[in-house]
């Protein structure tokens, strides 16, 4: 499971008030806008976030998880090369050279290393046997594939095996089944407080980095699992318009939306459960104040949510951060 598993939590009760208004970046509101009557749907085929600029969501950075018995150094210092040459925008491109342009994750994995200069290095196997975990999804099996090349590249003898889910990899992981697997910091962070500490444990993840970091490897510590140096790459929720829907209405992150758009013409776009979930329509009321006119149930992030936000049906959709569909952020 990715990101989308940050949704999960209490539900917030929650007052929609609409505001209207200049945007944070103090351009004055377009006059069709600035009423209080929130902003209509506009068509499109580009597809850009909205900066989370109050921090609504935690940090789902990929980071590399790892059997404490086999990290070592040599290890380590390998699966850091992926994560210090990966952000966003390139994992972005990863997923669009997968789901896009219909590319393997392995040929996806080698361009990619070919452009960053990653996996220089001719290995031998005798460094030891590796087993890379990768859950049943694409994004996953291509950051599986980047971890083979800087391993095999650094002198282990690897393979990649695709498991399922985290309910599945988690425990094989523990276990050494297998070795490494690539994660989500937040995510994997409150799927281990659950496991270690009960289904109703405080969150232990936040927006800060650091501190999801701390906590997630303080539980890793009690489940024979270390962790390598998180990349600045994140999937994880998000809020996407079009770009001709940002233009038009001057709105570059959440503060903009909720300051400019608020209102009865404004569609909000996601799964059932948004509204009730606190990193989707819940949180935005709560953090940004923002106040949809409706909210059209669709789908996570998924070819419902995206074709509604390109035919016009709807202003603003729920997506994941590193969707291949999505252009890269400036």
């Amino acid at each position: 499971m990715r990101a989308y598993g940050g949704l999960v939590g209490v539900a917030l009760a929650v007052v929609l008030a609409g505001c209207g208004g200049a945007g944070s970046s103090g351009a004055k509101a377009p006059a069709s806008a600035a009423s209080g009557a929130g902003c209509a749907p506009v068509a499109g085929q580009d597809l850009i976030v909205l900066a989370d600029d109050k921090k609504l969501q935690n940090t789902d950075n990929i980071i590399p998880a790892i059997h404490a018995p086999v990290a070592s150094a040599q290890l380590v210092a390998a699966l850091d090369q992926v994560s210090a040459a990966l952000d966003t925008n390139g994992l972005i491109a990863l997923n669009r050279s997968v789901d896009v342009e219909r590319l393997t994750p392995r040929v996806a994995a080698e361009r990619f290393a070919r452009e960053k200069q990653l996996a220089t290095g001719a290995g031998t196997g005798a460094a030891g046997r590796v087993v890379v975990g990768a859950a049943n999804f694409s994004e996953s099996q291509t950051l599986a594939e980047l971890y083979r090349l800087v391993l095999a590249a650094a002198g282990f003898e690897v393979r990649v095996q695709q498991i399922g889910n985290r309910e599945l990899y988690e425990p094989a992981l523990e276990k050494g089944q297998v070795h490494v697997v690539p994660e989500y910091a937040a995510t994997l962070a409150e799927f281990l407080n659950t496991r270690i500490n009960g289904t109703g444990a405080t969150a232990v993840s936040s927006p800060d980095l650091t501190r999801t970091y701390s906590a997630l490897t303080a539980l890793g510590q009690r489940r024979h699992l270390v962790f390598g140096k998180p990349s600045a790459a994140q999937d994880q929720n998000a809020f996407a318009v079009t770009r001709a829907f940002a233009d038009r209405y001057r709105v570059r992150t959440l503060s903009d939306l909720a300051r400019v758009c608020s209102g009865s013409a404004t569609v909000l776009a996601g799964p059932p459960e948004c509204p009730q979930r606190p990193k989707c329509q819940a949180g935005l009321v709560a953090t940004y104040r923002f106040s949809a006119g409706s909210f059209s149930s669709l789908d996570a992030g998924g070819p419902q949510t995206k074709n509604a936000l390109r035919s016009g049906a709807a202003s603003v959709g729920l997506v994941f951060s590193s969707d291949g569909a999505l252009s890269p952020t400036s």
